[in-house]
């Protein structure tokens, strides 16, 4: 039975234009009962977004013109199956289970009721480990396999000191964390594009799902059945990106039969923000003919450094320093006043200077230039 037949049969959503601004959602039903929002776009081979949950929000992330213009691009050569996590973005909220084996369990329901047979895999941080464990578990369906920012053990690529204090603040402030993780994390830059991300962020998920979901993934340990993966592999990895070190990623490509790490030039933490032409047709050139990029290996890559500049924060005072750490560890001006023994005009200005020196529009922006610059 063809893909599109099959996709009739079980109810799956209709296709739509690649570029449609808000492609429309059709719903699986996972093992447990947990409903799933996805979405099918374009023509080709099938590729499946695995989500980086806690923080999918599909039609949120067609309302960006960047992302917008990424996924008509995938979509002109491939079937993109794009779905929400669950306790995310239109699917079920009120969830219980955010274990590996339910995620696994819901992209079964989601390709199931989207009607593939055979399809391949993006994953990218929390969800690489979902895509690999997938994959050992299923070499017949899982054709190739790419992964980004990730790795078999989660907690590799969320024990670093700056990664932990950010996800601190999802306890202390909400919309602060929202805000810096759409700048840390994901790279927007701040503006109108960053707002959007971090309210999507908000709109995605509770605090409460949020928190529970990373607890979750940073027990995820998938490294057992990396010999089990069949499917061809590219481990991307953007070569000045802090966020996840360059040892992480060539290490998961080494233990792979048939992995090959590929380094990106750049510093952003986002997939698509940084040369997003090569990027798109790295992924094309793979997902649709196999096609390996020039340089691609296990080993070559050279260890990444940051600037020192960079990393200390140097222009900074040490008292500047030491108001920067408060407030992007989420205190308030009142609250670093009564810390540092400081009145709140003081405060205030070593506020007004730190935004100066760092370029900082906001808190949001500090606290992403303190965790950048490990001043956390």
């Amino acid at each position: 039975m063809s893909s599109s037949s099959a996709r009739e049969q079980k109810g799956g959503g209709d296709r739509v234009d690649a570029l449609s601004a808000t492609p429309q959602l059709s719903y699986a039903r996972s093992r447990d009962g947990v409903t799933l929002a996805f979405a099918v776009t374009g023509q080709g081979p099938t590729l499946v977004l695995v989500p980086s949950v806690p923080f999918s929000n599909l039609q949120m992330e067609y309302g960006n013109p960047v992302m917008r213009q990424v996924y008509g691009e995938l979509a002109s050569r491939v079937t993109l199956l794009q779905y929400d996590g669950r306790g995310t973005g239109h699917s079920q909220r009120d969830v219980v289970d955010l274990s590996l084996e339910a995620m696994l369990a819901d992209l079964e329901a989601v390709v199931d009721q989207a009607g593939f047979d055979q399809f391949s895999l993006l994953g990218q941080y929390s969800s690489c480990a979902h895509a690999l464990a997938y994959t050992a578990r299923h070499p017949e369906r899982v054709r190739r396999l790419v992964l980004f920012g990730g790795s078999a053990r989660t907690w590799d690529v969320m024990s670093a000191n700056q990664t932990q204090a950010l996800l601190s603040l999802i306890e202390k402030d909400w919309n602060l964390f929202a805000d810096t993780a759409a700048h840390y994390w994901m790279g927007w830059a701040a503006g109108e594009a960053g707002r959007a991300t971090a309210e999507a962020f908000r709109q995605a998920v509770t605090p409460q799902v949020a928190r529970a979901t990373l607890q979750a993934a940073s027990a995820t340990d998938v490294t057992a059945e990396l010999a089990r993966v069949q499917a061809p592999t590219l481990v991307l990895h953007r070569r000045d990106a802090p966020q996840v070190a360059i040892e992480v990623s060539r290490s998961l490509a080494d233990s792979l039969p048939h992995g090959r790490l590929v380094i990106l030039d750049g510093e952003h933490p986002h997939l698509f923000l940084e040369d997003p032409d090569r990027v798109v047709q790295i992924l094309l050139d793979f997902f649709t003919d196999g096609l390996e990029p020039a340089g691609a290996s296990h080993t070559r890559a050279g260890p990444t450094r940051l600037d020192p500049a960079r990393r200390s924060g140097s222009e900074l005072s040490g008292r500047e320093r030491e108001v920067l750490r408060l407030l992007a560890g989420g205190e308030s001006n009142a609250q670093i006043a009564r810390r540092l023994r400081l009145s709140p005009h003081t405060v205030e200005r070593h506020v007004t200077n730190i935004y100066r020196k760092i370029n900082a529009r906001g808190r949001a922006d500090a606290t992403a230039y303190a965790l950048r610059h490990g001043l956390l």
